[in-house]
């Protein structure tokens, strides 16, 4: 695969989401996560994606189990800012981020990552002391990047005049555009790349998922206001438009859909979720689907607007738009 830049890093066009390997999503298999993390970097993806969070930091572990003998093949990134207590959820202050940083390299078992996200913006600390804290374990040798995680545009600005932001990682797809007016614009202006989460709307968006009945009992997609039943059922019409125009041109839903992102920007990296290595294999070959300015207007004009908030209000209040 070509390779794009986030900033000035460079990266295959696609990541991987490591996150579904450890929680949210049903039952982990180390075994078949591991080989998809490996088959992942054969196929030329080379920004893995983690964080402290995910699977309360058994997800590092794995990631760092998985990397343990090609490091120097991998763009690691992880994350920071969840506590998991519930009178602070969210910490951004100097002794935090250096104390999560050091606890995730141990996880990870690896002396430096690549790219180091606050996870989400802590609003009781200045972004100009978080972010003059993460630049403190740049000069320490620990982290080469940095990044923010669903930060408004006002934010991006502040903290790229305290240390060059190397991307954003937000949530972008076809049924989630919310960072178009004015997060991705000040992105691009500022020479910083563009992460998106869930370019495949959790899975919907592939049309794997078309009952709640596919989804287990501790899917966490069932907390989300998208997947409530009638919500849900509104939304398929999303999947059928999607699904109509994916035919006509011969490849998946999940491919087009991830091809829409991908045109998005030439500095915009999706990282697609998946513990499998047949998915993994599906989405990669969308790096290679190129897409006119008539499809992109034919995508726009089938698409309804999704229906429901992507999260549950109070989770939502913890990202800026």
């Amino acid at each position: 695969m070509t390779t794009r830049f986030l900033g000035t890093l460079e990266v295959g066009p696609q990541g991987l989401g490591c996150m579904g390997m450890s929680q949210s999503y049903g039952k982990g298999d180390d075994v078949e996560s591991i080989a998809t993390i490996h088959r992942a970097l054969e196929l030329g993806v080379t920004l893995l994606d983690t964080a402290d969070l995910y699977g309360g930091g058994a997800n590092e572990e794995l990631v760092g189990r998985a990397i343990a003998d090609r490091r120097d093949q991998v763009v690691l990134a992880t994350k920071f800012g969840f506590t998991g207590e519930p009178d602070r959820m969210i910490r951004g202050d100097a002794e935090y981020v250096r104390r999560s940083c050091d606890a995730s390299l141990k996880r990870l078992g690896v002396d430096h990552v690549d790219l180091y996200y606050q996870h989400r913006v802590d609003p009781t600390v200045p972004i100009e002391d978080t972010v003059g804290a993460m630049a403190e374990l740049v000069e320490a040798g620990k982290v080469r990047h940095l990044g923010l995680s669903e930060a408004g545009a006002a934010t991006i600005r502040r903290a790229h005049a305290v240390h060059p932001i190397t991307a954003l990682q937000s949530e972008w797809s076809l049924w989630t555009r919310d960072v178009e007016p004015e997060i991705a614009p000040t992105c691009f202006e500022l020479g910083i790349g563009v992460v998106p989460f869930s370019p495949l709307g959790r899975g919907f968006l592939t049309g794997a998922v078309t009952s709640l009945a596919d989804l287990g009992e501790d899917d966490a997609r069932r907390g989300l206001p998208r997947f409530e039943q009638e919500n849900f059922e509104r939304n398929l019409a999303i999947v059928a438009a999607l699904r109509a125009l994916a035919d006509e041109r011969g490849v998946t839903a999940a491919q087009l859909a991830l091809a829409w992102v991908q045109h998005r920007g030439e500095h915009v990296v999706p990282i697609p979720g998946t513990k499998r290595r047949k998915y993994l294999q599906d989405n990669v070959a969308a790096a290679a689907l190129e897409l006119s300015a008539d499809d992109l207007a034919a995508i726009d004009a089938a698409l309804p607007a999704a229906t429901g908030d992507r999260y549950a209000a109070a989770f939502l209040r913890l990202s800026e738009n």
